[in-house]
């Protein structure tokens, strides 16, 4: 049987990381999951109640790890699959700084919104 390549060196800072974000993003999606389905259901959402639940500090933190882990887990997941498509050279390097660029883009996006949502409470 042929060996699998993989650009995730197992022991890696970034297989690390991308570990634990897959962790984060199991929790949060399950809580996002449960509160958003079952205790308010989809019929009752409305911009004033998601604006409530971001003035309250721990849904907004929450909410905001949920933003990075799912950033970083998906830049760093995208980069690996090119990675294991065969980049190499200065594509590779380009492709990377591009992610780069856009992941923080991402985060400074996500994070106005999310202080948006709160109405400068937090």
């Amino acid at each position: 049987m042929a060996e699998q390549y993989s650009s995730f060196k197992s022991g890696t800072t970034l297989w690390f990381l991308q570990r634990v974000t897959a962790a984060i993003l199991l929790v949060t999606l399950m809580f996002h999951f449960f509160w958003l389905h079952f205790v308010h259901h989809a019929a009752e959402i409305t911009f004033q109640g998601t604006a409530f639940r971001m003035e309250q500090l721990g849904y907004f933190l929450t909410m905001l790890l949920f933003l990075v882990a799912g950033a970083f887990h998906g830049v760093n997941g995208v980069y690996n699959a090119l990675i294991n498509q065969g980049i190499t050279g200065s594509t590779r390097t380009f492709l990377k700084w591009v992610l780069v660029i856009a992941g923080v883009i991402l985060l400074v996006q996500g994070i106005r919104v999310a202080l948006a949502m709160s109405g400068g409470a937090i």
